[in-house]
């Protein structure tokens, strides 16, 4: 592209580097120092065990089909849901 110097035209750059520094240190400040990523990962693990578990044995199908689909993970070390 020819970049003409009329007025209509500027160039300019913008460093975001201390805007991402600002806003990686509010996001550790908004979770705080008791925040667990460990515990929180264990959480959302937990919540999708439950979320699958006790299916009836059409949801279970269903469930296996998008699993193998690639829709939803699968849980590591089983091929479905715990009934």
């Amino acid at each position: 592209m020819i970049h003409d110097q009329t007025p209509d035209h500027h160039e300019f750059d913008i460093d975001l580097t201390i805007d991402e520094a600002r806003r990686r240190a509010a996001v550790l400040e908004a979770v705080g120092d008791d925040w667990d990523p460990v515990a929180v990962l264990e959480g959302e693990q937990e919540a999708y065990r439950l979320l699958y578990s006790n299916l009836d044995p059409q949801q279970q199908e269903t469930y296996d089909r998008l699993v193998s689909a690639g829709v939803l993970p699968g849980r590591e070390g089983e091929g479905h849901a715990a009934a």
